[in-house]
C-alpha cells in the first residue's frame, strides 16, 4: 500500500465555513462547516476520486514534489483592509 500526499487550497466560503480544492485532482473539491471539516470532507473526496481512478485503471496522480506555500513581504502605503 502507497501513501500519496496532496496539496489543499482551503479558502473561506462567503455563507460560512470552508471550500477545498485539490489541484492536483481536477474537479475534485468539497466543503466543511468548520476548517477541521473541510479537511476531514477532502480527505473522503480524494479517496473516493483514486478510487474511482482505480477501479477504472488508470494511474493516480502524483504530485511531482511537496509544495510548501512561499510568503513574502511587501511595503505599502494603502490603508489595510480590516480582517
Amino acid at each position: 500500500m502507497k501513501t500519496l500526499t496532496y496539496t489543499l487550497r482551503i479558502e473561506p466560503a462567503e455563507e460560512g465555513g470552508y471550500n477545498v480544492f485539490v489541484p492536483t485532482l481536477p474537479g475534485c473539491q468539497t466543503q466543511g462547516r468548520s476548517y477541521g471539516e473541510a479537511i476531514a470532507h477532502a480527505r473522503e473526496a480524494i479517496q473516493a476520486y483514486l478510487d474511482s481512478l482505480a477501479k477504472d485503471g488508470l494511474p493516480l496522480p502524483k504530485e511531482p514534489e511537496p509544495r510548501e506555500p512561499i510568503k513574502v513581504s511587501v511595503q505599502v502605503e494603502a490603508p489595510l483592509a480590516a480582517p
